[in-house]
């Protein structure tokens, strides 16, 4: 298939057996088929040939499979609200974020991942996206996307925390080089607003633990300039446009 642009819109005319394949519909035995019983249709008319087509750039707004719209093209970024118990892997056992999404989306090419990880029990915003370049623009550390979380703690907050997590000098057990300064919100006795612009392994858990506390619940309320939608339900996900995704680098990073 022709390499697509920023929006995902092929170059060039492509095959559109291949590019039905690639998102997911099927092999490109049974994107034929579904083509020769009269399952795709352009405007409306049914589309048996699906060689070599010339496409122009809103094709995927006209073209229909089995009655309804076309899958999002590639290069599209979802935003989720993760919820805990769910797994950022491919791989690992138990409930998985990627089974949170419909089965076609699942055999995408190129994948969907995430943006970063959050840990099995952490909750809130999670990006996901089949764009390389994106991803890695959002998790690089010259980047410092911020990163907004909250924590429920076990035990009441000591009050030197803000002053530890803000003095780009705290050290995590088994490493040897310091955290960057890290924003620090008081909301109660047992909860508190943390913001990072980096991240290590489970870092605001360890954080909290390395001052004798203990997070009983972490909720990522956002990324960057981007805030989780309050009426987005846990295990629900929407795709982002072009300004929300230019709006997760718009926030300030915390200075070091």
């Amino acid at each position: 298939m022709s390499s697509p642009n920023k929006s995902g819109f092929p170059r060039s005319a492509c095959r559109l057996d291949r590019l039905l394949a690639n998102l997911g519909y099927g092999s490109r035995r049974e994107i034929e088929i579904l083509a020769r019983n009269g399952r795709i249709r352009l405007d409306g008319a049914v589309l048996r040939e699906i060689g070599r087509v010339a496409l122009t750039p809103d094709f995927s707004a006209r073209l229909t499979v089995d009655g309804e719209a076309l899958d999002p093209l590639p290069g599209m970024v979802l935003m989720m609200h993760k919820p805990p118990g769910v797994t950022c892997s491919h791989k690992e056992a138990g409930p998985l974020v990627y089974r949170l999404l419909p089965e076609r989306w699942r055999r995408r090419d190129p994948a969907l991942s995430t943006v970063g990880r959050l840990d099995k029990e952490t909750s809130g915003l999670l990006l996901l996206t089949d764009d390389g370049a994106i991803l890695h623009k959002i998790i690089s550390p010259r980047r410092k996307v911020a990163k907004i979380y909250r924590a429920l703690l076990a035990c009441d907050l000591g009050g030197e925390e803000a002053d530890l997590f803000a003095s780009g000098a705290m050290m995590l057990e088994g490493e040897d080089k310091p955290l960057r300064p890290a924003g620090f919100e008081i909301l109660g006795a047992r909860e508190a607003r943390v913001t990072l612009n980096e991240g290590r392994y489970h870092q605001v858990r360890r954080m909290f633990a390395a001052v004798g506390n203990h997070v009983v619940a972490l909720h990522r309320e956002t990324l960057g300039g981007l805030t989780l939608d309050e009426n987005l339900a846990p295990g629900a996900f929407r795709l982002l446009d072009a300004l929300e995704i230019e709006a997760i680098f718009a926030a300030p990073a915390i200075s070091d």
